[in-house]
């Protein structure tokens, strides 16, 4: 009886040892790699690059006074539309006190140099009239007296212009009112009534009244890398995504690139210009930030694979084709146009060809 239970003790542990062996081996054993495959398919291949940029009115002018002053009226507001010669504000000008008392300084000389002109005007008239002097003689009186009287005009309308900023005699249009330019809507007022402003000159841009703008013609502005820009030519297509209206896409005619560039963040930048076809149901507000596709590229209905399949060797491109269950062998292609993400096979690959994807 002891001899059995020996032996049966001895069995399950051989049986135990047994089991554990085939279960190290079992599990250090690797399973074999599935390689999942890929085939060739026809679509259209689209090269393309993006332009960021902003939409801008074309014609957006700044409208300046003429008159130095304070903004006494505005008859504008943000979004107004306007046409060309339309009132946009009134300026009341403040006259320098130097100025004006030398201008009413001079027009009391003026009127002292009329009153002892027109006095000898009128003596040497009388002579004349007697016949005790000869007209010649009187005529240089008469002389003084029309340009004491032309002194004293003058005298007053510059006082009129120091006080007014204009001369209400001449019939032109008064400098403190300010008007429109161009006919468009009006994007920005940055000044309030009772601010100063200072008038256009050759020293001085001036204070601005209001930005005025046509609306209805419209201009993509943006950059483009240097690397692009020998692909991209005038009168090419673009499409335009705006930021804020993500639902529309608006076409673009490319109207001009810059022959010069400029360097941001290490890289040459070259501006463009495309004119925008608005559509009547949109409005396009100035200064949208927009992203503009340029097509530099496309070929139609050819047949590409994923470019992530590609794989390289010295110059070489080439794939791995199925040949049998799980084999696989390298096929030298040529390739065509490439959109990033799928890449045109020009030959080397059929249509039924499984091709291994990367593990």
């Amino acid at each position: 009886m002891k001899t059995f239970f020996k032996i049966s003790g001895l069995v399950i542990i051989l049986g135990v040892f047994g089991y554990t062996l085939y279960f190290l081996w079992a599990k250090s054993k690797e399973k074999p790699v599935v390689y999942e495959t890929e085939t060739p398919f026809y679509t259209d291949v689209i090269k393309k690059t993006v332009a960021t940029g902003s939409i801008v009115p074309r014609k957006e002018i700044e409208i300046k006074p003429v008159v130095s002053g304070i903004v006494d009226e505005l008859y504008v507001e943000e979004g107004d539309m306007v046409k060309k010669g339309d009132l946009i504000a009134k300026i009341r000008i403040i006259p320098d006190m130097i100025n004006l008392n030398n201008a009413k300084s001079r027009i009391e000389k003026a009127k002292i140099n009329l009153k002892d002109a027109k006095r000898n005007y009128d003596r040497q008239f009388s002579l004349l009239e007697k016949g005790v002097i000869a007209k010649a003689d009187f005529e240089s009186y008469e002389i003084a007296y029309q340009t004491a009287q032309e002194e004293l005009k003058t005298a007053e309308e510059t006082l009129e212009l120091i006080r007014e900023g204009q001369i209400k005699k001449s019939g032109a249009p008064t400098n403190t009112l300010v008007r429109s330019t161009i006919s468009g809507m009006v994007l920005d007022v940055p000044v309030e009534t009772g601010n100063q402003v200072i008038e256009s000159n050759n020293f001085n841009a001036g204070t601005t009244i209001a930005t005025v703008a046509d609306m209805n013609d419209m201009i993509f502005k943006g950059k483009i890398d240097e690397t692009e820009v020998g692909k991209i030519h005038e009168k090419m297509n673009l499409i335009l995504s705006i930021g804020a209206i993500d639902d529309t896409k608006f076409d673009a005619t490319l109207t001009k690139i810059s022959p010069k560039g400029v360097e941001e963040n290490g890289a040459i930048q070259f501006e463009i210009e495309a004119n925008v076809n608005l559509k009547e149901n949109r409005f396009i507000r100035a200064g949208y930030s927009a992203n503009a596709d340029i097509v530099l590229d496309r070929a139609d209905s050819v047949m590409v694979i994923p470019e992530s399949l590609l794989m390289f060797e010295n110059d070489t491109t080439y794939v791995e084709v199925e040949t049998g269950e799980q084999q696989f062998e390298k096929r030298i292609i040529k390739t065509g146009l490439s959109d990033g993400i799928n890449i045109q096979v020009i030959s080397g690959l059929d249509k039924s060809d499984k091709i291994r994807k990367p593990s």
